[in-house]
């Protein structure tokens, strides 16, 4: 039951607020290192090649009932020594054949295959400046940037029309329920971006937001909602849950646990869940539940995702009825690092561009194929307890929608990198009004 608010305590949903844009600053402040991917990898660290305390057979780990529960993944775990991955899965894991497995639409409509058309008459849903819930991370008008064009650009299926947005009719649909977006900075861009198109409707004595270190909750008291996120940019357990203290040099997860998170989810009524970019950093080491002398596996990224995202499968499998609990996938967010992929002979990436990519079978190498079809397969095995917003085609291209130089930076600039924009322009992020918001226009077909 969510409590009623106090209209007395008029002064706490200000206070509210400024708690809120101080947690969001900190978790902002402190993804720096997000923009070095598909940068300056570093190379793996010698193995020592010590055989690690797990006790399993073949493929699935075994637990005795008397094992102690093991320390929480938190900023501070290490590796006391590293070996190369053994292939041992959670347990419970199954070998899923790849089948061809497609994406739920309305009325059999493919709402993902289309183009984008210029729309300065139906958009931008919202200004920028009256969302009082905007990221400085998104916020790019605010920030500078001298075009307004980003904002005006609609999606249009090939075959059929998108509903128009309705915010009161989303409402309607959220109405005693909880909305829960649970991953990575995309999806928390994802999750600003519905409150933007929410807020308005509801008047601001009716309304608060609860910023907490891991999950932030926005309230509507006229419809016992929420619409909330929560920070679990892995999905399983991992030493970089922490939303602020995540600036890691050592990647570490558990792939066989993930009711850190799930104790947290499990309540939300409607899901919308992502994970891929904090995959995109090199090799991840995990350390199994079973393990006690404190030695990590290594892994790819891809095989180390695979097996997250069959923990979290299994979770869906186990706990989702979809006739009273809606889950939804995001695919993975395009960057745009590369100017030549899209104009081959250039250099550069997203800055200064100022329209989208018109080639329909554009596809860019921050799009990792091979992840998309192990996603893909892991999704097939749930059928109809997951809808899948495949945001990633329409999204690529779309290189002229990213927050660029335009955005704060929490760190000064030296003279070198203001002389070459491009050195730091951020190709990852989404300006608001935006792309995230046609997202969430995809995510309203589905209500």
């Amino acid at each position: 039951m969510m409590q009623k608010w106090n209209k007395k305590r008029n002064q706490f949903p200000v206070i509210a607020l400024v708690f809120f844009i101080f947690i969001v600053a900190s978790i902002l402040y402190s993804e720096r290192h997000i923009q070095l991917i598909h940068q300056n990898q570093q190379p793996p660290q010698t193995h020592n090649h010590h055989q690690p305390s797990i006790k399993h057979t073949g493929l699935f780990l075994k637990s005795s009932p008397h094992t102690t529960p093991p320390v929480a993944l938190d900023s501070s775990t290490t590796c006391k020594s590293t070996v190369t991955y053994s292939g041992m899965k959670p347990e419970g894991s199954v070998d899923t054949p790849e089948l061809d497995h497609q994406e739920e639409s309305p009325e059999g409509c493919d709402l993902f295959s289309g183009n984008w058309v210029f729309d300065n008459t139906t958009h931008p849903l919202y200004n920028e400046s009256d969302c009082p819930y905007m990221s400085d991370q998104l916020a790019c008008h605010k920030h500078g940037r001298p075009d307004l064009e980003y904002q005006y650009w609609r999606w249009q299926p090939h075959n059929c029309n998108l509903k128009r947005w309705n915010a009161t009719v989303m409402w309607e649909k959220l109405r005693g329920k909880r909305l829960m977006f649970v991953g990575d900075s995309l999806n928390r861009g994802q999750w600003i971006s519905m409150l933007c198109l929410l807020h308005s409707v509801v008047p601001a004595e009716k309304r608060s937001i609860t910023p907490q270190a891991h999950l932030t909750t926005f309230r509507a008291e006229d419809y016992n909602a929420t619409v909330e996120f929560l920070w679990a940019p892995l999905l399983v357990e991992s030493n970089s849950d922490d939303p602020v203290n995540h600036r890691l040099e050592e990647r570490i997860i558990r792939p066989d646990s993930i009711l850190r998170h799930a104790s947290v989810w499990e309540h939300a009524d409607i899901l919308v869940f992502n994970t891929y970019l904090w995959w995109r950093q090199g090799p991840v080491k995990m350390l199994w539940s079973g393990e006690l002398n404190g030695i990590c596996e290594e892994i790819d990224e891809v095989r180390g995702m695979e097996l997250a995202m069959e923990t979290w499968a299994n979770w869906v499998a186990s706990n989702v009825d979809p006739l009273k609990k809606k889950v939804f996938f995001v695919t993975m967010s395009p960057t745009h690092q590369l100017k030549e992929e899209w104009e081959p002979g250039s250099e550069g990436n997203c800055y200064n561009e100022k329209m989208p990519i018109e080639d329909e079978r554009y596809w860019g190498s921050g799009s990792d194929l091979a992840t998309m079809r192990m996603v893909k397969k892991v999704l097939s095995r749930l059928r109809s307890k997951v809808t899948v917003l495949n945001i990633t085609q329409l999204s690529e291209y779309r290189k002229d929608g990213h927050s660029s130089i335009y955005r704060k930076f929490w760190e000064k600039r030296t003279p070198e990198q203001l002389a070459n924009p491009a050195s730091y322009s951020d190709c990852i992020h989404w300006c608001l009004p935006g792309v995230s918001d046609v997202w969430n226009e995809l995510l309203f077909q589905f209500f």
